[in-house]
């Protein structure tokens, strides 16, 4: 059986997005995402959030980033990725998400409802296509 590494989560921004680029020019988008969890204590519920740090590399970033400001709605489709470094000797290392997908979610300034953007389906000319 092959291994599966596939997360969803639909939450919002704790930052606006971050870009910067790679030596070979291509975009990287960095973000927070805070998950809501309501969980029940006793008779009553309380919400829990839980912080991701999401990263969506290409071009659409680019034109995607103006939208990702804080406390936006977006649901992401992705995968986890455990980066390693080494720190004073010590090995250090964090779970990122990388993005494969990220959709609004909410309306936006022309009314629509959502818009997703998604590097694998999409070439470099398809961002100004995207019904922002």
């Amino acid at each position: 059986m092959n291994d599966v590494n596939s997360v969803v989560l639909i939450g919002r921004l704790t930052k606006d997005a971050d870009i910067k680029y790679l030596q070979s020019g291509t975009a990287v988008l960095n973000f927070s995402l805070a998950v809501n969890e309501s969980v029940k204590n006793g008779d009553s519920w309380s919400e829990i959030a839980n912080f991701f740090d999401i990263t969506f590399y290409g071009q659409q970033g680019e034109g995607l980033r103006q939208y990702l400001g804080k406390g936006k709605q977006i649901a992401i489709t992705g995968t986890l990725q455990q980066q390693r470094w080494q720190k004073d000797g010590q090995t250090k290392s964090k779970i990122v998400v990388i993005a494969k997908m990220v959709q609004l979610l909410g309306s936006t300034r022309n009314g629509n409802l959502d818009s997703t953007v998604n590097p694998s389906s999409a070439n470099d000319e398809s961002i100004d296509t995207i019904p922002f």
